[in-house]
């Protein structure tokens, strides 16, 4: 069944219209005025008519009225999103004015539950939502892609990333399945009671201990140089309060303030206020980011669901009549080297088991612990040290996928840009940067000068050589989760009376994904479609690998568990 393409926009007096356009993003026809209550219904109709590809100006501000509406969409172009591809992608040589359009750069601001439907528009994120504007830029993009270098590559890249938005807001909306009576009860056994005027009990008998043993009553413990200068009177010298350099000194304060801090690390970031803020009706709704991280990584402006402590997975609690799939990618970021690179004994090393231990089998080092110590080494720039020292084995062994790294480092060291596998592209060097690199090879700069520059392009090289790497593994987690997203709506409903009712009017009678933090994803599933969903998350991970390499023999095995909560056995 062929794609149709619809656009969406504003139109005078606070109307929309949806407009279908052709191929060559002509209207086909006459545009459709409604009003913003009556917009749902027609896109809702429009829909079950046939295969339709809406494009309206940001995901964040138009699906989360829809959702509310009980209308799921299936395919979007986000024109917010794809803009900041299109305008940095070293694949565009004519961006046919797209660069120019600085007003679709704007960050966007997600509607409050206050809201009425799109009522935010231009006054919230600056981007033009009018029916005219769209159509404008999604002229400007269409015809940016087309004559770009790698047409086929980024129409992937820009449709995953449109995927993403719709996900992003249909994991907030779902909401993660969320006990508050197993939250309470971990903070208690950790914290102690809750008090109202006052730290929780628990926190203030290790504030007790770590006072005595700094012999300091009134030592001030949130207070990073208050608390150094009563470590340094205590005879434990230090230059910080990190975990590990603390646990480099034989001292009685040690433990009780490592413990102290992962105590007050816990109220502060996940207790009773962090609680009553985001969880509501048996539901924690984070607020996603897509493409929130230059490389492609989503972020989180909500909630801190990128950051949720593993102690905490026990408050993941699946409705009655239902549970979790939840499954994360083993090694995801060195296998996308590999494909990217094509380096088939890398590849080899990962078949069909843990890459690291393949590592080790290929003789390129002694143990799985420096097997991954090299690995990341090569990923993130860490070249000196034990990891430089390991990094000329992982070279002889994986020349090719060393090669990879290498080169990109080379390049961002030198000031240039690189890209991932579909396309997105690194920020250009600043004009901090480049102005200390020219002063530096100028003939009277000074020692200090170079030393300042040489190290300024080698911090860019680090960033450029995982850049390439992070960000083909965050286009295979999109084409992932979408795969995915594709093979659940496929799913029947169940019956009414075994609904979850707070996953709201789309998702509450069938499989969905609930949870995602970059190579992990949790589904909420009834019962009796747990196998199944489970072999949707398999074979939607193998078709990711496909979708972006093509027939290189690459696996992406899953740690995969099928159970009521979501903590990890």
């Amino acid at each position: 069944m062929p794609t149709d393409t619809v656009v969406v926009g504003r139109v005078a007096d606070g109307r929309f219209a949806i407009v279908a356009v052709d191929g060559d993003t002509e209207p086909t026809g006459p545009a459709q005025e409604l009003t913003a209550d009556a917009l749902p219904a027609a896109i809702a109709a429009r829909q079950h008519d046939g295969d339709v590809r809406w494009v309206w100006a940001d995901s964040a501000l138009v699906y989360p009225r829809l959702l509310e509406a009980g209308v799921r969409v299936a395919r979007v172009w986000d024109l917010r999103l794809v803009h900041g591809i299109l305008r940095d992608a070293q694949a565009v040589t004519d961006d046919h004015g797209l660069r120019a359009r600085g007003e679709w750069d704007a960050g966007t601001t997600a509607p409050s539950s206050g809201d009425t439907l799109f009522d935010l528009g231009e006054a919230a994120s600056g981007i033009p939502e009018t029916l005219t504007a769209a159509l404008a830029e999604y002229r400007r993009q269409i015809a940016a892609i087309a004559s770009s270098t790698s047409p086929g590559a980024l129409r992937l890249l820009c449709a995953a990333e449109s995927a993403g938005a719709l996900i992003a807001e249909e994991l907030h909306a779902a909401g993660v399945p969320w006990s508050r009576r197993a939250h309470e009860d971990m903070l208690e056994r950790e914290l102690g009671a809750r008090r109202g005027g006052g730290l929780p009990a628990r926190i203030e008998q290790t504030a007790a201990v770590v006072r005595a043993a700094l012999d300091d009553p009134s030592a001030s413990l949130d207070s990073q140089p208050r608390l150094l200068r009563s470590l340094r009177r205590a005879g434990v010298l230090v230059q910080s309060t990190s975990r590990w350099e603390l646990s480099e000194h034989d001292h009685p304060v040690v433990a009780p303030l490592i413990a102290y801090k992962k105590q007050m690390r816990l109220y502060t970031a996940n207790g009773w206020a962090w609680l009553d803020e985001w969880v509501r009706d048996d539901r924690f709704r984070p607020v996603y980011v897509p493409a929130g991280v230059v490389t492609g990584r989503w972020a989180s402006s909500g909630g801190g669901a990128l950051q949720i402590p593993r102690a905490l997975r026990t408050a993941v609690r699946a409705d009655p009549g239902w549970t979790l799939v939840t499954a994360d990618v083993a090694q995801l970021e060195p296998r996308v080297l590999a494909a990217m690179s094509r380096d088939m004994a890398l590849a080899e090393a990962a078949s069909g088991r843990d890459l690291y231990a393949g590592i080790v089998e290929r003789g390129a080092v002694a143990s799985r612990a420096e097997a991954k110590l090299a690995m990341l080494g090569a990923m993130y720039g860490a070249t000196t040290g034990e990891s430089g020292r390991l990094l000329p084995r992982l070279r002889r062994t994986f020349p090719r996928a060393m090669a990879l790294v290498d080169e990109a480092a080379r390049v961002g060291e030198d000031g240039g840009v690189v890209h991932t596998w579909l396309g997105r592209t690194s920020p250009t060097a600043g004009s901090t940067w480049r102005d200390l690199q020219s002063r530096a090879s100028d003939a009277a700069a000074s020692g200090i000068d170079e030393t300042r520059a040489r190290r300024s392009a080698r911090d860019r090289g680090r960033f450029t050589r995982n850049f390439v790497v992070q960000g083909t593994a965050a286009e295979w987690a999109l084409a992932w989760l979408a795969d995915l997203r594709t093979r659940l709506s496929a799913f029947p409903d169940v019956d009414a009376a075994r609904s979850a009712p707070a996953s709201g009017p789309v998702f509450h009678r069938s499989p969905h994904l609930a949870f995602f933090l970059h190579d992990e994803i949790v589904v909420h599933t009834p019962v009796e479609y747990a196998d199944a969903v489970a072999e949707a998350v398999r074979e939607s991970a193998a078709s990711a690998g496909r979708l972006l390499f093509g027939s290189f023999p690459l696996d992406f095995p899953l740690d995969l568990r099928i159970g009521p909560t979501a903590e990890k056995a």
